[in-house]
């Protein structure tokens, strides 16, 4: 019996043991230099086509910024279904993911990984690596990339139902974000990455010429800023005229969006809301403070906007077992 009894404990050890084992594996978690063994050139590949690309188009950064934010914030989270498109209702599609672009690049990436690592890097983390890279390339602070993601199986329009929208009111914004965990001032940091970039004036008619249904612009706008805005989308003109999202600096990654939210210079609407809000206006002028030295001890923009990305880069990751490594970007593997 005693003998039994010791048998039956160590089986029952050995169940835990296992048991133990592919939960962690299921559950597991992101960390800095998850490929240094499996695949320690993945992040000089990555750079490097970033730089190439940037060099090519200089939007290349903005587009790439962008690109990882939409990966993450639709329902199923940072894993590359953004990438997907031999679907038929391709999450890519939506319209919240409107003027999306970088794909190209990612799968370039990839593929030259998939020389050197075959079966070892995952198209989401590429993407994350590769929003890293390209503010950095835009002179933005360099911050530390967890990886370890795996690309999900499932793309799908409905998964960007609840993508935050130029036109929602800061109410909404604030909502979208809290359900995602980000609080109001991550709301504001991670907007800030509309200090590079375009937008096209397809985003732009209701701000500019219809914003309370009166055929009114929107007041927050200065009115030495809305003749030019207007001059660059005029009434009825071409949609995909693409302008710049901060006036002062498209190209270089700094704090300068901020001071356009504050001073009416902001483009889209969805950044201007920011100075609706008490909450999101604070985050806003304690920027400004460290710029103009009125408040040393709070932390910059670009630190702040570092750990806002670290973030955004753990929704809803899927890691150990789950998902898969796929070996083309754009298509799931074939099962």
């Amino acid at each position: 019996m005693a003998l039994f009894n010791k048998d039956a404990k160590s089986f029952i050890k050995l169940i835990s043991i296992i048991c133990f084992l592919q939960i962690s594996a299921l559950n597991g978690q992101l960390r800095v230099g998850f490929y240094s063994e499996s695949c320690h050139n993945v992040e000089s590949i990555v750079s490097s086509m970033v730089k190439e690309a940037s060099q090519r188009e200089p939007r290349m950064p903005a587009i790439l910024l962008r690109l990882h934010f939409h990966d993450c914030f639709v329902q199923k989270g940072c894993d590359g279904s953004i990438l997907i498109d031999n679907v038929k209702e391709a999450e890519k599609n939506a319209f919240g993911h409107e003027g999306l672009g970088g794909f190209a690049e990612i799968q370039k990436a990839k593929t030259q990984l998939e020389v050197q690592c075959p079966g070892v890097v995952s198209c989401a983390d590429i993407v994350a690596l590769a929003a890293r890279d390209a503010v950095v390339m835009a002179g933005g602070e360099s911050y530390e990339v967890e990886t370890g993601r795996r690309d999900g199986r499932v793309s799908d329009l409905s998964f960007a139902s609840k993508m935050p929208d130029v036109d929602d009111s800061i109410e909404v914004l604030k909502e979208k974000f809290k359900t995602k965990g980000f609080s109001e001032k991550d709301l504001v940091t991670l907007s800030g990455a509309h200090t590079i970039g375009t937008t096209a004036c397809f985003f732009m008619p209701k701000r500019l010429y219809n914003f309370t249904g009166k055929s009114d612009a929107d007041p927050s706008i200065n009115p030495k800023f809305l003749s030019e805005l207007r001059s660059k989308c005029p009434k009825n003109g071409d949609v995909n005229v693409r302008i710049s999202l901060d006036n002062l600096s498209e190209r270089k990654f700094d704090d300068q969006i901020m001071h356009n939210i504050k001073n009416g210079f902001a483009v889209i609407a969805s950044d201007a809301r920011l100075y609706d809000d008490n909450a999101t206006r604070a985050v806003v002028d304690s920027y400004l403070e460290i710029t103009e030295k009125l408040n040393p001890n709070s932390s910059s923009f670009g630190t702040d906007f570092g750990l806002a990305m670290v973030k955004l880069g753990r929704l809803e990751v899927k890691t150990g077992l789950l998902g898969e490594i796929r070996k083309v970007c754009n298509s799931f593997n074939k099962m």
